[in-house]
């Protein structure tokens, strides 16, 4: 009996000793990639769709073999457009959850909020949405606008294309749209618009009484001077802002609103035949004619297996820049982020537009700028794209104390705010808060 007993102790060792090597190759077969986008809150109007762009993607990628002949597993997290939430989400998913990258964020308020925990983690965070500029983090790869990418283009179509002379400058009350529009008053100054034509108002997320406001840019515009609305308004405050408009008959004829977060998914929930002529500005719209998009389109509804669901340019931008991390990754064999960070650098992958996009050394990719025209259907007639690629530029040229600075990081500069005057590393540009 005591023979047998030691032979049963033996046998269950062994074993063990067979099977705990097996649980551990299992958890070394997983890569973990973080989604940190709200999906409560004012912001998950927007947010959502960002959320489940990111599990097709992921998707997609393990029905190729995953990556490094690992499978690929989504890490999501709410941050309930809470900003402060944001950090502590992203700490999450950096020390417990140690996601090899994050793709996430929409409002520059959140992005400021997690930008020193991947800083200090050393994490990889993918930006999606246009943005203000003024920053050039390590640890953040920046695939939406640069506000030369959208901005200042939008504001040359107007001027160009509608005669326009009087410009309202109208956002939510947050560093994105102050930082814009900091930049956009610098820039119409500077082609001879004065401060009598330049109206400029914020207001809060979600604010919803736009009766008032939408009456004094009625009254603005009535000076006799052709005058448009450039828009930084953010969130679900969109819907009772162009319901106001049409409620006080401001039609596209008479003041163009040319927006920077109005999409197709923000517009799938509003009445859009009073918005029929009204602008965005963005790098991609679903209207946009290319078999790239086509395919990509049709992925997209059958993954949601919902044909009314629609496609925008943030979720462009995810894509691209999940399409680049997996090639760096493929390129520096690991998912170390410090090879991995280096390996982006260079990257270029087709985008939805027809052609490549290029991750450049300031961590911002090269994107064409399009203006489109909404229509009855909640989508965008494409009314004028940029001949070729923009290179985005992360420090404003219309601004003191940042027109002298760039990125790189690349070896040996490996420096995000450069001033080419001085020859030093350091001295950040003016951020409105």
């Amino acid at each position: 009996m005591r023979n047998r007993f030691q032979k049963i102790l033996a046998t269950l060792a062994t074993t063990a000793a067979i099977a705990l090597p097996a649980v551990s190759a299992s958890a070394q077969d997983v890569i973990k990639v973080g989604i940190l986008h709200s999906l409560s809150g004012t912001m998950a109007i927007s947010e959502t769709t960002l959320k489940d762009v990111m599990l097709m993607l992921i998707e997609e990628q393990n029905k190729k073999g995953g990556l490094l002949g690992k499978k690929l597993e989504a890490v999501v997290v709410d941050p309930a457009s809470n900003w402060p939430l944001f950090a502590e989400k992203a700490r999450e998913l950096l020390t417990k959850d140690k996601v090899a990258a994050t793709f996430g964020c929409w409002t520059s308020v959140s992005r400021k909020s997690v930008l020193p925990v991947f800083e200090e983690l050393n994490g990889i965070l993918f930006y999606p949405v246009q943005y203000e500029g003024e920053e050039s983090s390590r640890n953040i790869f920046y695939t939406g606008a640069a506000p030369n990418q959208q901005a200042i283009p939008a504001v040359d179509y107007l001027m160009e294309n509608e005669g326009v002379e009087r410009w309202v400058l109208e956002g939510t009350d947050y560093v994105y749209p102050r930082t814009t529009n900091k930049i956009l008053e610098a820039y119409l100054k500077s082609k001879g618009v004065k401060d009598e034509d330049i109206s400029i108002n914020y207001t809060p997320f979600g604010h919803s009484d736009w009766q008032t406001r939408v009456a004094e840019i009625k009254k603005f515009g009535s000076a006799g001077k052709k005058t448009a609305v450039v828009s930084t308004i953010n969130g679900d405050a969109n819907v009772p802002f162009y319901k106001e408009l049409a409620n006080q008959g401001i039609k596209a004829t008479d003041i163009p609103v040319i927006a920077f977060s109005v999409g197709e998914e923000e517009l799938a929930g509003i009445d859009t035949k009073p918005l029929v002529g009204h602008l965005a500005a963005w790098n991609y719209f679903q209207s946009v004619d290319t078999p790239e998009n086509k395919d990509f389109i049709a992925k997209w509804k059958a993954f949601t297996k919902n044909d009314k669901r629609v496609t925008n340019d943030p979720m462009e931008a995810h894509v691209i820049g999940f399409n680049m991390w997996v090639k760096a990754v493929e390129k520096a064999g690991t998912t170390d982020p410090d090879k991995v960070i280096d390996a982006l650098i260079g990257v270029s992958v087709p985008n939805l537009s027809g052609g490549y996009s290029t991750m450049m050394p300031n961590h911002h990719i090269t994107k064409p700028v399009l203006i489109g025209e909404i229509q009855e259907d909640g989508q965008f007639s494409i009314v004028s794209q940029t001949p070729g690629l923009v290179v985005g530029d992360e420090w404003s040229d219309y601004l003191e104390g940042s027109k002298d600075l760039i990125a790189d990081w690349r070896a040996p500069l490996s420096c995000g705010n450069f001033n080419v005057k001085t020859g030093k590393c350091g001295g950040q540009g003016p951020v409105a808060q």
